[in-house]
């Protein structure tokens, strides 16, 4: 029988001693990722490398301080969630809809989340591409202190965490229709987000 046709990152040249380089097609990418994951430097260091342009990122957190500014009581809401996730998937079809690719930067760890982008790239026949970010519990909480987020607790991390390991292995994203599934390397690996950055290159 012939033999299914190889990931595409099995054809990508070697850096600095990582993995073979990942190339990521124009489509719709997925961040996956507890909060304080790593998931907002690694796009920052995209963007500075000039591997994306800033207009690629879609961001949650970006749509909610535009929308609420620092009113957390006006933005912790079901009603405000709302308003910011059709802007978020508003904004998302634009890109698609022009052939242009959109990084979803979210939590993305439930399937539900999951399963509302992957119907937009649907209907542009875009691949989807997501990227996992599971550090270890010790440096995500770590992590976490250093960043500082008024609007978690660490019960907060520990819960996304949890429903990370639950629900968002690779099997289960590539059964909900992932394209393609990578881990993004981190403080586990020793790899700065830059370097991270290093290991993808964007089409």
């Amino acid at each position: 029988m012939p033999k299914n046709p190889p990931e595409p990152m099995q054809h990508h040249l070697h850096l600095n001693g990582l993995a073979p380089v990942i190339r990521v097609p124009v489509g719709l990418v997925v961040l996956v990722g507890p909060p304080a994951s790593g998931k907002t430097s690694f796009v920052r260091a995209l963007i500075a490398r000039g591997q994306i342009d800033v207009e690629a990122v879609v961001s949650s957190d970006e749509i909610r301080a535009e929308l609420f500014g620092t009113s957390l009581a006006q933005a912790d809401s079901d009603a405000a969630d709302a308003r910011i996730f059709e802007e978020r998937d508003r904004r998302i079809t634009a890109r698609l809809a022009t052939g242009r690719s959109a990084v979803a930067e979210s939590t993305n760890v439930t399937p539900g989340a999951r399963a509302r982008l992957i119907a937009i790239a649907r209907r542009f026949n875009a691949p989807v591409t997501m990227l996992r970010f599971d550090p270890d519990l010790t440096d995500l909480l770590q992590q976490y202190t250093e960043r500082g987020r008024p609007d978690l607790t660490a019960a907060d991390v520990r819960d996304y965490a949890a429903i990370m390991t639950r629900d968002a292995g690779a099997d289960r994203l590539r059964a909900e229709g992932a394209t393609s599934v990578h881990d993004v390397p981190g403080r586990r690996q020793a790899v700065t987000p830059t370097e991270a950055a290093a290991h993808f290159s964007f089409a």
